[in-house]
């Protein structure tokens, strides 16, 4: 938040006639923006400023989207930074690709700005501060919804905001199987639309964080119905 307690959105984009764009529709939507040409100058802006939220172009000069995305999950305290990747690439690789680096969504351009909002607002939602609730506990999971902080048999998990809301969806609706089409409507929203093979990406990163070698794989894959919360073993 920035000091009016607006949402920061830094916007990554080398394109000087789309920042115009981007910050114009953003800026009329409520939220604070700040811009970097590339992404270098996006490290040292996040690294004095935290944004809320960051809008990052898939090809940018001296350090790519990919690979910016890529330290920032490195990072601690970049890790679950929220990020909408920006891309012209429509091929569904290039976009699933973009989501196993870190993305917690992408955009193909062009663009409708109302659309990229949603999808910002949705984002945040899924990131932000929750009501007080009562931790949740499956297994040997907790998670405490009020101050995302999520452990394993005592070991703390470093969860990004698609996955926690993943978790949490779950832990409220334990060992219950969940389509595709269920999950997005549940996690992103019915008024978002995102792609199935999300969800998918979004899975794998959820049991890579809370499933160690020795563990119980607790994400159960049912095919041909969908995914639930289980301590069964992983249906074939």
């Amino acid at each position: 938040m920035n000091d009016h307690g607006k949402p920061l959105i830094l916007v990554v984009e080398d394109e000087a006639p789309l920042v115009t764009l981007l910050r114009y529709n953003l800026e009329k939507a409520g939220f604070a923006v700040d811009d970097a040409g590339d992404g270098n100058e996006a490290l040292v802006k996040i690294t004095e400023t935290p944004p809320d939220l960051l809008l990052l172009d898939w090809m940018l000069p001296t350090l790519s989207g990919i690979e910016l995305c890529r330290q920032l999950r490195r990072r601690p305290l970049t890790r679950s930074l929220p990020v909408i990747m920006l891309t012209a690439r429509a091929e569904d690789q290039d976009a699933v690709r973009g989501l196993e680096t870190g993305a917690d969504d992408y955009i193909t351009k062009p663009f409708s700005p109302e659309a990229l909002i949603a999808r910002i607002r949705a984002l945040l939602r899924r990131s932000g501060a929750t009501p007080a609730k009562t931790p949740l506990t499956f297994h040997d999971i907790e998670l405490d919804p009020t101050t995302h902080r999520v452990t394993r048999a005592g070991r703390t998990l470093h969860l990004g905001p698609t996955e926690f809301r993943l978790l949490e969806f779950f832990m409220r609706h334990p060992r219950r199987v969940f389509s595709r089409e269920d999950v997005l409507n549940a996690v992103w929203g019915r008024d978002i639309h995102v792609e199935p093979r999300t969800v998918d990406v979004h899975i794998r990163r959820l049991r890579k964080a809370i499933n160690a070698e020795t563990e119980t794989d607790l994400v159960r894959t049912v095919r041909a119905a969908g995914y639930a919360l289980d301590v069964d073993p992983i249906a074939a």
